[in-house]
């Protein structure tokens, strides 16, 4: 059997106060400073894992005792690199021949090329199946409110990054027009010289004409606000923390926000963790690290690294998924099941789309 190690860590400050309810009582500086002292540990067991083909996986979740803000500009990189690197170690302790990045673990730095140059076991960020799943849930969503692809606008924002850059080269080929938003002017336009009818913007304002979004920058934040947003569009959000922001929820009800990567796993799946998703689900990026565990090829342990991803990773992590029984599970938005009503609404709030036009 081979085992695996998958990296989690708090997203904000105050979520350690589930283990430690002292924390909603500390600024969160102080927090921080606790987090920055603190070693990486074992988190829980993983049990029950069991592809279709009848191999089985068990592994544990890694605990990264850092915040997004610290490891993205609050502390030196050598120093994050070094607790990742730690949480590596304590994987191979346990017994794990391969560990997923999870999270922001997976954006800093050079997207886990040096963690892995340091590691004796394999390392992923799960990137690959991250954008197989995304673009399999806006496609699904696009299907569902009978949005014909070839006369409308997909935007991505955080286009620069692994996952959104293939995304847009995946699924913009659907699109009759790509809108692409980054941070750096420069970087988005080499990514949109890639992909036919598409432009480059760092004004996320700019997605207003969108029938279909994927947002998966690394902001850490929220950036898409009511206003934004298209009546009947599709959202497809992939990053954490949310890029959506939680008004959304309540002021755009004519619109359907979907989750991306969220997967069902075969067999009878126990996290002995509570990360906000119904029994037997996982994030795309946890589930690519127990495919590769299923799979059981040394040669496929590094899988995805750096900040690109292939169109050929893309499918190869898809064949790899049917094979093994893993796929897609039901739509949620804002952590609940979409619901037939959700659906019909934003259909009925679509309108008759103006004629394509390109940003900038």
């Amino acid at each position: 059997m081979t085992r695996f190690g998958f990296i989690i860590h708090p997203l904000f400050p105050k979520d350690l106060q589930r283990r430690y309810p002292i924390v909603k009582y500390l600024p969160d500086r102080v927090i921080e400073e606790f987090l920055r002292r603190k070693k990486p540990v074992v988190a829980s067991s993983i049990t029950g894992v069991r592809s279709k083909t009848g191999v089985e996986t068990e592994g544990w979740f890694i605990g990264l005792p850092l915040v997004p803000s610290q490891m993205v500009n609050g502390l030196p990189i050598d120093f994050v690199y070094q607790r990742i690197s730690e949480c590596v170690e304590v994987a191979a302790a346990q017994g794990a021949q391969l560990i997923g990045l999870g999270a922001f673990s997976s954006v800093v730095g050079d997207g886990g090329v040096t963690v892995a140059g340091r590691s004796p076991i394999g390392v992923t960020t799960g990137n690959s199946y991250t954008v197989a799943t995304a673009i399999q849930g806006t496609v699904r969503a696009l299907e569902l409110l009978e949005v014909d692809t070839k006369n409308s606008t997909l935007a991505v924002v955080g286009a620069t990054g692994s996952i959104g850059k293939t995304c847009a080269k995946v699924l913009g080929r659907e699109f009759g027009n790509v809108i692409l938003v980054g941070r750096d002017l420069d970087r988005t336009q080499a990514v949109a010289a890639e992909i036919p009818n598409a432009s480059a913007s760092i004004n996320i304002a700019d997605i207003k004409i969108a029938d279909a979004i994927i947002t998966v920058s690394s902001a850490g934040k929220e950036l898409i606000m009511p206003e934004h947003l298209k009546p009947g569009c599709v959202v497809c959000d992939v990053a954490r923390p949310r890029d959506v922001a939680a008004r959304v929820s309540k002021e755009r009800p004519d619109v359907l926000v979907i989750e991306g990567g969220v997967v069902s796993v075969p067999g009878n799946v126990e996290f002995n963790f509570n990360f906000g998703f119904p029994p037997h689900t996982a994030y795309a990026c946890m589930s690519e690290t127990m495919i590769l565990a299923l799979e059981g090829d040394p040669s496929l342990y590094n899988f995805t690294l750096g900040k690109d991803v292939s169109v050929e990773q893309v499918d190869l992590i898809t064949k790899l998924a049917e094979k093994h029984g893993f796929e897609l599970a039901g739509m949620r938005s804002f952590e609940k099941a979409v619901t037939e009503e959700a659906i019909e609404r934003a259909r009925k709030a679509r309108v008759v789309a103006p004629t394509v036009s390109r940003v900038g």
